[in-house]
């Protein structure tokens, strides 16, 4: 009997299988923040994977950003060993999904199927990807039952605020050990017929620039911290924005515009608090002593971390020559250093035989604009053979009607089933 051609088979035949546990995913309303639900969603995991035979771990990720008793920050790893020995592979999903936003008209909990698509918040980003490991891996011990080596799934919090609750977490317990995992595949919405092999940089702070209150009828009496900072933006206009777009790199960023470094003005409050929704009264008049920016640079593998948060510095350092009275802090709050997996690194080159095998095409090499679990698992796992390959159209995440192609999970199902093949059904030890 041809497996693989079997494999492929089952995959296609557990479809209605595939939508129903996608359906379920997508209606435990696992949103992050404030992080509901977790304890919910690995739970259901948990009854599902002991059915075919996985010792399941529950771990909550206590005094991690967010974690509470309201909040738990809860994490799934599930192992299966297999007949002999050999390698493990991992797949890792993140179970948080973004706030619904507004303009959908589909329910965002609803996990409606309609003309092959499951809509739902979550559905692209990433509980299709999820859902389509279990599937994959299910069907894979159904056909090679005495596989070599070990096979994880996990299911992780807070991707979508830093992940420290979840993979960073775990990563430090050493989950991601190159000793316990050889090789990672995060189902993130990349494409079926792409392989992410990273993602680029992030620096993440807050600026603060300061004045003088004083009464609003005579603000020569004070000093005006929002027009501070408009010099900031002022500056950043006229000499760091066009910096920035003359970086070029020679990772494989999609889409085009994010191959050059980039920077967005994240938020930006000066002087008095936004009155709640009911406040019917007018503001004071006061000049703002107090005026707060902050800003998110995504940087490129060939620029260093340093200099990224120095030209800031400059930036600031030049208004402050140029500005009587100029004062100014800036805090770092977040840090990731760009990552990409080498093209010929084993769980890359597995990948890529399978989606031609699936396919009948070589696959497209791409780096994400944004970063996600990657990093905790390269940075402090020190696992290097991690890949982000799954499902979706990365361009749906956190949209209102976000959705996920059933045809794209059975074909990325097969992909995963078929690595786990070349993987792990090596030639058998003799006895």
């Amino acid at each position: 009997m041809d497996l693989k051609a079997e494999f492929q088979r089952r995959v296609m035949a557990k479809r209605p299988e595939l939508i129903a546990l996608t359906q379920d995913l997508i209606r435990i309303p696992t949103l992050n923040p404030p992080g509901e639900n977790y304890r919910k969603i690995c739970e259901y995991l948990s009854a599902r994977l002991k059915q075919t035979g996985f010792v399941v771990e529950l771990i909550r990720a206590f005094d991690t950003p967010g974690d509470s008793e309201k909040y738990p920050r809860w994490n799934i790893v599930a192992r299966c060993e297999g007949k002999y020995a050999g390698d493990c592979v991992h797949f890792n999903s993140h179970t948080d999904v973004v706030e619904i936003g507004k303009n959908w008209t589909f329910d965002p909990f609803g996990g409606v199927l309609k003309d092959d698509k499951i809509y739902g918040r979550g559905a692209c980003d990433m509980k299709g990807g999820l859902a389509t490991s279990i599937i994959a891996v299910e069907t894979f011990l159904e056909v090679w039952p005495d596989f070599s080596g070990a096979i994880e799934i996990s299911g992780t919090a807070d991707e979508e605020t830093g992940g420290f609750g979840g993979v960073a977490y775990l990563s430090e317990k050493g989950y991601f050990s190159p000793l316990k995992v050889q090789h990672v595949i995060i189902p993130e919405p990349l494409n079926k017929d792409r392989i992410c092999l990273g993602h680029r940089g992030v620096f993440w702070a807050e600026i603060e620039t300061h004045g003088r209150i004083a009464h609003g009828s005579m603000p020569f009496l004070g000093d005006c911290a929002v027009r501070h900072m408009g010099a900031v933006l002022s500056e950043m206009e006229h000499s760091l924005f066009p910096a920035l777009a003359k970086k070029r790199t020679d990772m494989p960023v999609v889409p085009e515009g994010a191959k050059q470094s980039t920077m967005n003005i994240n938020s930006f409050h000066g002087g008095q608090a936004i009155p709640e929704a009911d406040f019917t009264g007018l503001p004071s008049a006061v000049v703002p002593d107090s005026a707060k920016m902050i800003i998110d640079r995504r940087f490129l593998l060939e620029e260093n971390i340093d200099k990224v948060e120095a030209e800031i510095r400059e930036v600031l350092e030049k208004v402050k020559s140029e500005r009587p009275d100029f004062r100014y802090d800036m805090r770092e709050i977040h840090r990731v250093i760009p990552t990409m997996t080498d093209r010929n690194a084993p769980i890359v080159t597995t990948v890529s035989k399978a989606i031609n095998d699936v396919l009948g095409k070589s696959p497209q090499y791409v780096v994400s604009p944004g970063s996600y679990d990657q990093k905790h698992i390269d940075r402090i796992g020190r696992m290097k053979n991690c890949i982000a390959y799954g499902p979706g159209i990365l361009d749906l995440a956190h949209q209102p009607d976000e959705y996920i192609k059933v045809s794209d999970m059975l074909d990325s199902a097969k992909v995963m089933g078929l690595t786990l093949a070349e993987l792990l059904t090596g030639p058998s030890p003799q006895n």
